[in-house]
């Protein structure tokens, strides 16, 4: 099949074919990378090594998709566990700057891709390979997260995208599928695509793509509980967090990875995390993208009401900026820039204070902050006298005058200017 724009390899670290004779596939069992280790054996003739990472994933079955790269020629199919690296080292860093991007997208996807490209590097130096391919599309953010990431990692590593080479769209990989009898998860009636891993999952293709047309969410969101159809009674959730991050879920102590894991199926059975998303890609276009992801959503809310409780005013404004200034960098591909390793330096020292116990309502896919304790709480309002601060309400009327005073003498001159005029 001819691209419509035939495609001319021009960046230095492209692999080319002739060159290619053993690549690292990084492999989930999806309809592109299904595709690509068919195609790769055919169009490269080379040796196939697939790489796939247990992220936590919510629904995928790790297992058979090893036995699948195997079955369909992968000369080697790599597995890792990399669940508590992943929640330790990334997912852990993006609850500390309250992770999202133009929305509720909590950017489970850009934080998995960072791992990803660094375990791809690794696998692919050790198993002596020429090359690591992904199945990242010419259009996406991916190709951009994937390839800049291998590259800052290892520099002279060259990289093969087919996907962005071999010009078929979506319906007519499905046909190569069929024709070379390969089992994937999307069909002409099923044409929704999805990454997964412990912090969310993000739905495209079908009606998604397209911001006119209603998405029939009950026809994928079926991991967990739509809103609508949760349970009639809320649920209350404890979150104890350290340093900013949680340590332990009504009581119990946990690891990061497997608190996550627990929080996602109590708060998926409400229906939480659950957003539809319009964003801007890095390469120009806009996006429609439905995402899932129940318990770093509850852990988000929770967590940016205890650092707003235990920071001050003048921190709390600067750590909102910080917080949109992180999921840009997260989002657009610059995980390893040092302007994201000095946010994460600030965000470090604004979550010494940010320990105590936070209190969540989960219901009907609202994750509602209801009550906070804190040794490092700043004062609070109150009704009574009892507070302990040594508040002095006779300053108050004084303070009033001195605070209002320019917008008061602004009015003032406003009133005489316009007298004038008449």
């Amino acid at each position: 099949m001819k691209p419509q724009h035939p495609y001319h390899k021009v960046a230095s670290y492209e692999g080319k074919k002739e060159d290619i004779k053993k690549v690292v596939l990084l492999y989930s069992g999806g309809l592109d990378t299904s595709v690509l280790l068919k195609w790769l054996q055919d169009e490269y003739k080379a040796k196939v090594i697939t790489l796939t990472l247990d992220l936590g994933q919510q629904h995928d079955d790790l297992e058979a998709i090893k036995e699948k790269a195997l079955k369909f020629g992968a000369v080697k199919a790599v597995a890792l566990d990399v669940k508590e690296e992943f929640a330790n080292e990334y997912l852990a860093k993006g609850i500390k700057a309250n992770a999202h991007y133009q929305g509720e997208y909590h950017l489970s996807t850009p934080m998995a891709r960072a791992i990803l490209a660094r375990k791809a590097v690794e696998v692919a130096e050790k198993e002596g390979a020429d090359a690591i391919a992904h199945g990242s599309t010419g259009k996406g953010n991916d190709q951009v997260r994937i390839d800049g990431y291998i590259l800052a990692h290892s520099p002279n590593m060259k990289i093969a995208a087919p996907v962005r080479e071999w010009g078929m769209d979506r319906k007519e990989e499905i046909e190569y599928a069929k024709e070379n009898g390969i089992p994937v998860p999307a069909t002409v009636d099923f044409p929704y695509s999805d990454d997964d891993n412990m912090g969310g999952i993000t739905w495209e293709g079908g009606e998604i793509t397209d911001p006119g047309l209603i998405a029939p969410e009950e026809r994928f969101l079926t991991t967990y509980t739509l809103p609508k159809n949760a349970p009639d009674k809320p649920e209350f959730v404890k979150l104890e967090f350290k340093s900013g991050i949680p340590a332990a879920l009504n009581g119990e102590k946990l690891s990061l990875a497997s608190l996550i894991m627990k929080l996602n199926k109590v708060a998926g059975k409400h229906g939480i995390g659950t957003a539809q998303v319009i964003e801007d890609r890095l390469i120009g276009l806009k996006n429609r993208g439905i995402y899932e992801h129940p318990g770093l959503h509850t852990i988000i809310e929770a967590h940016r009401s205890l650092e707003k409780y235990v920071s001050t005013k003048v921190l709390n404004e600067l750590k909102e900026t910080m917080d949109i200034r992180w999921g840009y960098l997260c989002y657009g591909a610059l995980w390893l820039d040092p302007a994201m390793d000095s946010i994460n330096a600030f965000n470090d020292s604004v979550n010494e204070k940010v320990s105590g116990e936070v209190t969540v309502r989960l219901f009907k896919g609202q994750a509602a902050v209801v009550a906070m304790k804190s040794p490092n709480a700043l004062a609070f309002a109150s009704f009574n006298n009892a507070e302990g601060y040594n508040f002095n309400v006779n300053a108050s009327a004084g303070f009033i005058e001195l605070y209002s005073l320019q917008m008061k003498i602004a009015n003032e001159i406003a009133r005489k200017n316009k007298k004038k005029k008449t």
